[in-house]
């Protein structure tokens, strides 16, 4: 159906830490999540390479989009730090 204009382009999704911490980014269905899981990670001096972030308890890959992950709006995905 064109009429539905593509399910929503842009959706919000929630990326919560370990602590409790809960940060919401604005996305395009089609844009790699390497872009919130940076955004993540800088504030924090952080690399993505530490960081684990799971979406329905599967592994995210940084060239994994919301619409190949099925995503909705206000999904979240968990992030738990690697153990070094």
């Amino acid at each position: 159906q064109e009429g539905v204009k593509a399910e929503n382009e842009h959706i919000d999704l929630k990326v919560a830490g370990q602590d409790g911490s809960v940060v919401q980014f604005g996305i395009k269905r089609h844009t790699p999540l390497s872009k919130p899981m940076k955004a993540y990670c800088c504030p924090q001096g952080l690399s993505v390479r530490q960081i684990m972030f799971l979406f329905d308890g599967q592994p995210v890959k940084e060239a994994d989009t919301p619409a190949q992950l099925e995503m909705e709006d206000e999904d979240t995905i968990d992030v738990y730090q690697q153990q070094t």
